[in-house]
């Protein structure tokens, strides 16, 4: 018995599990789920949050420009403005995972973002991996991000 072809017309093509590009808010959850399947959690969950919570905000502040000043170790402040790459409204995280990176003392957050650019252009399922390292001071434990290399 031969397997039966799909839309694609292979029969050995597996349907992604990811939404059509463009599919907006309905297909974040999916973007979710699939982070999730590919990569187990090995945090706390309460180190998650934190990390996930810090890691939004400093993509939010890198692509748009709303809050750099929070981050002043990655975006050192200079005479010049400087102009977001992308829209404010058009701006939106799909999905987010915050995983260890070697060691309990680093982690990494993948998002899963889309954006209007400043030139109109639309994308979605834009992937950024951001690196922190987590520094205890008596007691007090923060996570701080890493410059990209």
């Amino acid at each position: 018995m031969e397997p039966s072809a799909t839309p694609t017309g292979s029969p050995f093509a597996i349907p992604s599990a990811l939404p059509p590009h463009g599919d907006g808010a309905a297909g974040d959850r999916a973007v979710q789920a699939s982070l999730e399947a590919a990569w187990p959690a090995d945090l706390p969950p309460a180190d998650e949050r934190t990390l996930l919570s810090a890691g939004r905000a400093l993509l939010r502040a890198d692509a748009t420009g709303i809050g750099r000043a929070q981050w002043p170790s990655v975006f050192p402040s200079s005479s010049q403005a400087v102009a977001p790459a992308f829209a404010v409204a058009r701006f939106r995280i799909q999905a987010g995972i915050a995983r260890q990176d070697g060691s309990s003392d680093k982690a990494v957050v993948h998002l899963v973002w889309a954006g209007q650019d400043r030139g109109g252009a639309f994308t979605d399922l834009r992937i950024t991996d951001l690196s922190f390292t987590r520094i205890v001071k008596k007691g007090a434990v923060t996570w701080t991000p890493q410059p990209r290399t």
